[in-house]
């Protein structure tokens, strides 16, 4: 946001005969438009001339030139009124400024003293300086001198030289200095906006400053521009709790959190723009618990979270535009346990998983969008245990699973929904675990499942819409061992499944429908060994047994339709019944399957 021009002080007053002609024009035009007013109100036609001036009509003209001359010579007193306060207000701003200018002088001097207490004195100084300034450029001009002091050079206590006494003794003053100033700038944000010396609004240029400590908690930025730009958090306790950003631009731009505690905990993100675009986080704890985000934008894009911890615990999204696009998490822990979704948008897009661990355990997704498009998962662990997807869209199209473990065991997936067309698996491990889908939709059209291994262990499928219609099976695993089907439907049309292995076994088909219509098995293992059918409906229309090792070896059959009679292809292990034995009931099979022999 580019910075207010400064105006220029100074009256440019026009010369008072131009100002004169002005105002007599001005009168005159008024008192005619009055005039004809009236008259036009009173519906008067015409004036009656009079041959012969009476005495009480002379009179009257005599008070009417008066009353002009009067009213003139009033219009040029106000004139001259209006010129004088102009000048009288010049004068004191000028005054104010000239007094103000040389208590500046003189608190800006006392900020480079060699005394930690006149140094003191000189910020408070300046912040009274700001509170009593006569125009908004003045009260700029000091907010800045405080910033810049923060910029300058100073040592960390991570860096001082061991058992150096007088260094650290140096390094106490300064910090209690520097403390100083981000509190006073901290109780200036906290007044409303109306209150005479409220900060709000103004610019705040915090690029490169080193902090190891410091309190915003509660402060409002709600306008201007506050730049944290490549600011190193490397100590200490950085407070933003309860902070408010609701307008105007906030900057953290590859800014280094190494070390230290830096809470955004409760804060609300309702407006504006929060940039934490290229921000490192290597080292330390940063919280957002229980924040909200409302409205507005915050971005993460190209963050790298390779060391430290990241809270997003319980942290609200129910609006704005939340973007991790391009970030990479190769060994930070970020955690966003029990955090609510329900609105607004969360970009993943181009993010790297390739090492540490990104919670999303117990997190509720009942509305708006998040997504994970072209994200990559290479290593490390993504956690969506135990979390509840009722209504919004979790998008993981086209991303990539080459590695690490991506978890959603115990998941509930009652509504919305969650797609994975067209992702890649190719190496991760992905739990669902004992997940529940009881409504919603979840996508793994167009899947290719190349390696690695993807779990439905003990899943319940008892509603709404599982779909891996188009997926390609070519090696790796998939396990529906134990899973329970009792409502719902699950496709897998038009499927390839031509390597790897696909486990049923010991499932319970009890309900509801699982459609492998049109698939082709020409590789690969395909188990449903000991699974149990006594309800629902499991379909092979037109399916294509070319190669596949397809078992329903000790598989039970007491209800339900399992319809076989449209495949092509040999018979499968498991399914055809000695001759003389009628088939199982619910199972139906091609004419060329029948039993042979005696």
């Amino acid at each position: 946001m580019p910075r207010r021009r400064t105006k220029q002080r100074g009256l440019r007053l026009w010369p008072v005969g131009r100002v004169l002609t002005l105002a007599f024009t001005a009168a005159l035009l008024v008192a005619a438009a009055v005039f004809y007013t009236g008259w036009d109100l009173l519906g008067a036609q015409d004036v009656k001339p009079e041959r012969r001036i009476d005495s009480a009509t002379l009179f009257n003209l005599v008070k009417l030139a008066f009353g002009v001359v009067a009213g003139a010579g009033a219009l040029v007193a106000l004139v001259v009124a209006y010129r004088r306060q102009q000048v009288d207000e010049d004068g004191a701003l000028r005054d104010a400024t000239r007094l103000h200018t040389e208590r500046f002088t003189t608190a800006v001097s006392q900020l480079g003293d060699d005394s930690a207490a006149v140094r003191l004195g000189g910020v408070h100084a300046l912040a009274g300086l700001a509170d009593d300034a006569p125009t908004r450029e003045l009260r700029q001009t000091c907010i800045d001198v405080l910033c810049a002091y923060l910029r300058l050079p100073y040592t960390a206590e991570t860096d001082l030289p061991a058992d150096n006494a007088a260094a650290r003794h140096t390094y106490l003053s300064l910090r209690e200095v520097r403390h100083t100033v981000i509190r006073l700038i901290r109780d200036h944000l906290r007044l409303e906006p109306e209150h005479a010396h409220s900060w709000q609004g103004h610019d705040f240029d915090f690029t490169d400053v080193t902090f190891d400590g410091g309190d915003f908690s509660a402060a409002t930025f709600s306008g201007g521009t506050v730049s944290f730009n490549r600011a190193s958090f490397s100590g200490g306790t950085v407070d933003f709790y309860r902070a408010s950003f609701s307008g105007g631009k906030v900057d953290f731009y590859r800014a280094m959190f190494s070390g230290g505690t830096v809470h955004f905990g409760e804060a609300m993100f309702s407006g504006g723009t929060v940039h934490f675009d290229g921000a490192m986080f290597s080292g330390g704890t940063v919280h957002f618990d229980g924040a909200m985000f409302s409205g507005g934008t915050v971005h993460f894009d190209g963050a790298m979270f390779s060391g430290g911890t990241v809270h997003f615990g319980e942290a609200t999204f129910s609006g704005g535009t939340v973007h991790f696009d391009g970030a990479m998490f190769s060994g930070s822990t970020v955690r966003l346990r029990a955090a609510m979704f329900s609105g607004g948008t969360v970009h993943f897009d181009g993010a790297t998983f390739s090492g540490g661990t990104v919670h999303f355990d117990g997190a509720m997704f009942s509305g708006g969008t998040v997504h994970f498009g072209e994200a990559m998962f290479s290593g490390g662990t993504v956690h969506f245990d135990e979390a509840t997807f009722s209504g919004s869209t979790i998008h993981f199209r086209t991303a990539e699973f080459s590695g690490g473990t991506v978890d959603f065991d115990t998941a509930r997936f009652s509504g919305g929904t969650v797609d994975f067309g067209v992702a890649e698996f190719s190496g991760s491990t992905i739990h669902f675990r004992t997940a529940e889908f009881s409504g919603g939709t979840v996508h793994f059209d167009g899947a290719t499942f190349s390696n690695g291994t993807v779990n439905f262990d003990g899943a319940t499928f008892s509603g709404g819409t599982v779909h891996f219609d188009g997926a390609t099976f070519s090696n790796g695993t998939v396990n529906f061992d134990e899973a329970t089907f009792s409502g719902g439907t699950i496709h897998f049309r038009m499927a390839e499944f031509s390597g790897g292995t696909v486990d049923f076994d010991t499932a319970r088909f009890s309900g509801g429908t699982v459609d492998f219509g049109v698939a082709e098995f020409s590789g690969g293992a395909v188990n449903f060994d000991g699974a149990t059918f006594f309800d629902g409906a499991v379909n092979f229309d037109r399916a294509t047994f070319s190669g596949s090792a397809v078992n329903f070896d000790r598989a039970t059959f007491s209800g339900g339709t399992v319809d076989l009679s449209g495949v092509q292809g040999v018979a499968l292990p498991g399914l055809v019944p000695a001759a003389g034995t009628p088939l199982p009931p619910g199972l139906t099979l091609p004419t060329d399957w029948q039993p042979t022999g005696p």
